[in-house]
């Protein structure tokens, strides 16, 4: 099976990291940035071979009994990253210089910024008077910075200057994915807007004007699919499995014959 590495959308740059490399160990990577008049697809299939990514899940598992790491690579436009896990590995001689590590310094890409950490504390359950250390590596997908600071300064300008449907509308639309800590940072922004119209004595903005959950979508697209779709079939394909399953387990009548 031909290895797949090109999102087709931002969303799905971000979504294949936070949800499918970064929680299974690859914190270790390297950037980098496809020169201009290059053939994309010929850099794809150059770095995929020298780090022998394509493998399959079978061979990514002896490989890491043997203590020998995994990488990932995936690409967004002319802007790629390789990650890889703990472990030996020629990647790790081959790019020395230029390898970090996610825990301590965060992957920045189209505005959003990439880091795991170690949780606060787990959800008490009934009768805990304390609340359990969570120890466990966490991926936290936030807004940069930068990109912050410019979001947080345009709608709190914003706020005293447009009606209300103008802003719910601004809110809604925002370009960044509300994962948790981008939705605290949303909430943020709304507090201050509503001090700001309060103070001027307009109507506040209600918390339902942030989204808070995030779009599926499919990072690889295949041809003739809108880059970054969401999982639309979902509910038609469970719902076709179900009667899969109920045709298959349909009793018999006694005497009749199966084909």
């Amino acid at each position: 099976m031909k290895y797949r590495c090109e999102a087709t959308s931002v969303e799905g740059f971000v979504q294949i990291l936070a949800s499918n490399y970064l929680p299974h160990g690859y914190w270790f990577y390297v950037t980098g940035q496809v020169p201009s008049g290059k053939d994309a697809n010929a850099v794809d299939a150059k770095i995929i071979d020298k780090y022998q990514i394509g493998l399959s899940r079978q061979q990514r598992a002896r490989r890491k009994q043997q203590g020998m790491a995994n990488l990932h690579y995936v690409r967004f436009q002319n802007f790629f990253v390789i990650l890889a896990t703990h472990g030996k590995h020629p990647f790790f001689s081959s790019e020395q210089k230029n390898v970090k590590d996610i825990r301590k310094h965060p992957l920045q890409f189209h505005g959003y910024s990439f880091t795991v950490r170690r949780g606060g504390f787990l959800k008490k359950v009934e009768g805990e008077e304390t609340a359990t250390p969570d120890g466990r590596y966490r991926v936290r997908v936030s807004i940069s910075r930068k990109a912050y600071r410019d979001l947080y300064a345009d709608l709190v300008d914003r706020a005293a200057h447009r009606n209300l449907e103008t802003l719910r509308w601004e809110l809604w639309n925002q370009p960044f994915e509300p994962y948790a800590p981008i939705r605290k940072q949303y909430l943020k922004v709304l507090r201050r807007m509503n001090q700001v119209r309060g103070s001027m004595g307009y109507d506040k903005l209600p918390t339902d004007v942030i989204r808070y959950q995030r779009r599926i979508v499919r990072p690889f697209e295949e041809k003739g699919e809108k880059p970054g779709q969401l999982f639309e079939e979902f509910e038609e394909l469970k719902n076709d499995r179900q009667s899969a399953q109920e045709l298959r387990f349909e009793p018999v009548c006694k005497g009749q014959m199966i084909v």
